[in-house]
Formats: C-alpha cells, structure tokens, sequence
C-alpha cells in the first residue's frame, strides 16, 4: 500500500492505519469522510487526529452513512456537557451506545432488551437507580477500603519481579473482578466469569470468546440464569444481605422485573464496574510510562496520587461514548437534529479539548483541573460507582509506590476492538523493586 491515503477511507485503511497516516488523513479529508465511529481507530489508538479535526471544524456533526445508521457526534466537551443534561429533549431509553442494542448487535436480528436504569428517563430511572445506590454510597465505601486494600496487596505480593507478565490479566482484571464478586456477593471461585460475560456483552465476536451473536446470546443467557438462582435464594425477607442482587430481589421497585431486563440490569452494573476501574488500571500504567517525567514527579511527591486518579481517568476515558435519542427537533449549535436521530457524546473527545485541558494529550498528574473531565458522564446518569473506581485506583497506586520503582512497560498494549470500550486485552509489563 502507498504511503498516501485516497479520497476515502477505505476498510483496508482502517485495519492498516496508523498514527501519522490518520493524522494525514484527518487534516485534509472532506468531513463527510471522518466516520469516528470505525472501531479499529481505536484499536489503532489514531482516532486523535480525527477526533481534534471534529472539534475544530464541525463540533457538532452529522455523519450520513456509518455501520450503526446515521448520527450526530457531539465533540466539545461543553456540548456533552449540554446533550447530558437536557434530558427532556434527549432520551436514554432507545440505547446508551451507538450500537443498537448495548453489547450484542447492531440489527434487530439480534436485538435484546436493554431496559437497565441507564437506558431509562426520570422518573423510573431515578427510582431503579435508587434501588442499588446505597452500596456504593459513602459509609459503604469506607467500610469496603480496608477489604481493598488487603486484596491489591495480595496481588501485588503475588507479582514476579524482573520477569515480563501481562498486567492487564493479573492486575487490572483481577482486582475488579474481585470487587464484583463482592459487590454481587458472587461464588468468589467463579468471579472470573463476571469478566468474561463482560466482555462478551461489549465485544461479541470481537471479544475472541465467542464465534458468533448466537453465542454471545447464549453465554448471556448463562449469565442470566446463573443471577436468577442467587436471586431465588436472596429474595425472602429471611434473607439478609447488603449486595446488589439482594437489593433488587427484595425491593418493590425491582423485584418483579422481567427476566431480560434482570439481564440487562446486571450487565450495567458489571460492565459499569469492570471496565472503567480495569482500563484505568491499565491505562495508567501506560500513560506513566509515555511520560516519564510524570512518574518521577509521582516518585518524588505520592501525595500527587488522588488527583493523579482523576488525571488517569481524564486521560484513559475508559468509556469512550454515550448515546442519547432525540425526542424532538431540537436546534443545536446552528445544527439542527431531529426527532429520533441517534446523538453520540464522544467523552473521548471531550476529554482531550484543548479549550478546558491545556496540553490535553497529554498526562499532567498534578493537573489542576483534572476532575472536570466527563468520563462519569454528567447530570441524571452520572456514573454511580465513580467513588469505588477512584477508591480502589487510589489505593492501588499507594501500594504499589510502597515497593516497586517502577512498573515498566515492555511492550506495545494490544487493545480492545470497540469504539465504546477503551480497554486493553494485554500489557506487557517487568517490576523493579525499590
């Protein structure tokens, strides 16, 4: 293939792009052309450039033609900030990514329900979501901390120094699936299942664990079925506990629920407390190790660790997009989007807005304006359990600057191929004791 790029993007373009190729590309295609939606962009990491053309030329953006339908890319973080909020004239219930439906097709052929709180409008969402709330609420969290902290030491003790491993496999996923057995109060012994059914959901075939949607939808009907035996047992009044499935089984709100909106329930809250804390994980390890300075100025100060937390989030947008519907014709911006028109919030995008982050590209652990970024989403679907991700991100970072001077990065990441995940399936990394 020639070192220029033609008129089009073509597929082979995609699977073969790389940075300065797509920085070429995106500086000097027609915007008709710029389909940010490609999900081997992000697999590539060279969705930047496009992304950067967007916000610069055509912020608000109507892309015609793209694998999903037609739809708008909102870019700057302002404008998601705006789409967010106006849940009036927005809604969440068609779908929460481009993808219709979340996680398992993109054509009705293998359409599910996806009616979890996420997917809902005010006022049943705030009644469903008001249902599991409490256990990651403040005096939950601080009970939760010292668990934590036993664990990330227990896996980083388990670590090999001087010998390459993968830290995607036995550190960000081990940690978070953890968690989510407790959340769950899940068999502990099979809490690598949470992952892979996770995974699943968000990847389908492209996760390499399933061949086909047909079985995607029969590992998540495995997932079903395996939830629906702990919520038999947990939905008496006899019993009692403070975990997520005891808490739908027994409330009013939520306790008749069909079975597929269980399983669309469940797949929210195990995707929502899988990937954002296990990319954030990885990512950060990454960006550490991109800018180095960055990692002397955290050896030199580890007070630096709880606003690097945010920085890390702000940086690694471990959820790249939110999707909201239009429920009416609505001016925008000097655009206008019509009712029923699919509206993407790229969080990816917005977080790197050199108009709120100066050198936004890059990792600034003592940025001064980390936690504004928008990787939580913003007003009624703010992320629920961004507290834990922080809490468990904050305590890992303290361990893990109590014995190694570094976790150096020793290879290229292979990432995860989705335009809504922004993940890593490998890292190779090597531990040097202090």
């Amino acid at each position: 293939m020639s070192s220029g790029l033609s008129s089009s993007w073509t597929p082979d373009d995609y699977k073969q792009v790389d940075l300065d190729r797509a920085r070429d590309y995106a500086k000097s295609a027609d915007l008709t052309g710029l389909d940010v939606s490609n999900f081997n962009l992000f697999q590539a990491d060279a969705i930047w450039p496009f992304f950067e053309r967007l916000r610069k030329d055509s912020p608000v953006h109507y892309h015609a033609d793209s694998r999903y339908g037609p739809y708008w890319s909102i870019t700057k973080h302002s404008h998601l900030k705006e789409i967010d909020s106006d849940n009036q004239r927005f809604s969440s219930t068609r779908s929460i990514t481009i993808q219709d439906p979340l996680g398992v097709a993109s054509d009705s052929e293998n359409d599910i329900d996806t009616s979890s709180f996420i997917a809902m409008d005010a006022p049943k969402h705030d009644q469903q979501r008001r249902v599991v709330s409490p256990v990651v609420a403040p005096p939950n969290l601080a009970k939760m901390e010292d668990l934590i902290r036993s664990r990330v030491i227990e896996i980083l003790e388990g670590l090999p120094v001087d010998e390459e491993f993968n830290w995607v496999d036995r550190v960000s996923i081990e940690l978070t699936t953890q968690m989510l057995a407790t959340l769950f109060d899940f068999p502990f012994e099979e809490r690598r299942k949470l992952t892979f059914w996770s995974d699943v959901a968000t990847g389908g075939p492209r996760s390499g664990l399933v061949n086909s949607w047909d079985e995607a939808r029969e590992a998540l009907n495995d997932c079903l079925a395996s939830f629906q035996t702990l919520w038999a047992d947990r939905s008496t009044e006899a019993h009692e506990g403070f975990d997520l499935v005891t808490m739908l089984a027994q409330n009013s709100e939520t306790k008749d629920m069909p079975p597929q909106q269980f399983l669309s329930t469940l797949l929210l809250l195990i995707i929502g407390g899988n990937d954002t804390t296990r990319n954030s994980i990885s990512g950060g390890v990454l960006a550490l190790n991109q800018f180095p300075d960055q990692y002397e100025k955290l050896r030199a100060n580890a007070k630096l660790i709880p606003n690097m937390v945010a920085e890390i989030i702000r940086w690694q947008t471990p959820l790249a997009h939110m999707r909201r519907t239009a429920l009416e014709d609505v001016e925008f911006h000097g655009k206008t989007i019509r009712k029923g028109d699919k509206v993407v919030m790229w969080y990816i995008s917005g977080n790197r807005d050199e108009e709120v982050f100066e050198n936004a590209d890059k990792l600034i652990i003592d940025r001064k304006n980390a936690r504004q970024h928008v990787s939580f989403g913003f007003g009624l679907h703010r992320c629920m359990g961004n507290r834990l991700a922080e809490m468990q991100l904050r305590v890992l970072w303290e361990e893990i600057q109590k014995r190694f001077h570094k976790v150096e990065v020793t290879g290229a990441p292979k990432r995860t191929p989705s335009n809504f995940v922004k993940g890593y399936t490998h890292l190779p990394v090597r531990l040097h004791r202090l």
